[in-house]
């Protein structure tokens, strides 16, 4: 119930009928390609990441709006105003890879108990997902993280995007890479309020970042091999 609260509180209907529409559209267009189970499983799990950084902003007092979906493209939430500080920054980064595996592991463990490989697949899709949103480079969330642990970690996430790019040239990919070099450059002399970071928190968002990247390799490794399999 805390839940629903901090989600619906302050939203107007106009803003739920939006949030709610764009997402039914991506549902709608992603069915065309792959049908409607499908589909809906995956906008699902990429609603649930979405929403581990709206409650996670909206726990730290932050006006921010809805998830709004774009087909093929993925989801976002709009922050109204810049973070007070890196440790709130992380912790609204790495909100969304923590909520969103949660729930592709729910996804997983139904695959197992149905034998389905369509949640099967639609499991591994929330991992990559998440894994590839924890590169760290801004706009993603790794690049959000990486700011509670060191900045430098940055140049490392540019030839990771750099390699997915050369793997899997997309549009889309392009436009990620495009916008990692500019928020990489237009950030490089910015001084991060580190206030709230003393060396234990910022330990803890290490080991937490380091070991869901652990994780998430080793289920998608998995889920690749188990998908394999029944084909």
């Amino acid at each position: 119930m805390k839940l629903l609260f901090l989600l619906f509180k302050g939203a107007t209907l106009g803003k739920l009928l939006l949030s709610g529409g764009t997402m039914l559209l991506s549902v709608a267009t992603y069915a065309l390609a792959f049908g409607w189970p499908y589909a809906t499983g995956f906008v699902v799990l990429l609603f649930c990441h979405e929403l581990g950084h709206y409650l996670a902003a909206r726990q730290r007092n932050l006006p921010v709006g809805l998830p709004m979906f774009i087909p093929f493209v993925g989801a976002w939430v709009a922050l109204k105003e810049e973070f007070p500080d890196a440790e709130t920054e992380a912790w609204v980064g790495i909100a969304g890879p923590l909520l969103g595996s949660l729930a592709a592991l729910g996804c997983y463990y139904l695959a197992e108990y149905f034998d389905s490989s369509m949640l099967m697949a639609v499991a591994y899709a929330g991992f990559f997902l998440n894994l590839f949103n924890l590169i760290p480079v801004p706009p993603l969330d790794g690049g959000r993280i990486t700011v509670a642990i060191s900045r430098k970690i940055w140049y490392l996430g540019i030839p990771l995007l750099l390699g997915f790019f050369y793997l899997h040239p997309s549009p889309l990919l392009l436009i990620v890479c495009l916008l990692a070099a500019s928020q990489i450059w237009t950030r490089r002399k910015e001084t991060p309020n580190l206030t709230a970071l003393n060396p234990g928190k910022r330990l803890e968002y290490t080991l937490l970042y380091f070991g869901l990247i652990a994780w998430l390799s080793l289920m998608t490794y998995n889920l690749h091999g188990a998908l394999a399999s029944f084909r």
